[in-house]
């Protein structure tokens, strides 16, 4: 059996579900902002693309901090 997701993995399928990109989309997009800084990005990302707090924050947080947490595969 997996090990079950922690951290921001455990937004991930509800993330892609829920708006209809992948992961990988989503971390492209906010590369391409051009925007730094935790709250920021997770303001922009609630603003632009109708993201949830905890939905933004997740992706963000997974974004700032490379290999913190596993890479995510997709849902299972």
């Amino acid at each position: 059996m997996a090990a079950q997701p922690k951290g921001p993995l455990t937004y991930f399928p509800s993330i892609e579900k829920t708006y209809g990109k992948s992961i990988d989309q989503w971390l492209t997009e906010i590369a391409g902002s051009g925007i730094t800084g935790h709250k920021a990005l997770v303001d922009w990302l609630k603003a632009e693309h109708g993201l949830g707090h905890g939905h933004a924050n997740a992706l963000v947080a997974y974004y700032l901090n490379p290999g913190k947490w596993p890479a995510y595969t997709g849902a299972e």
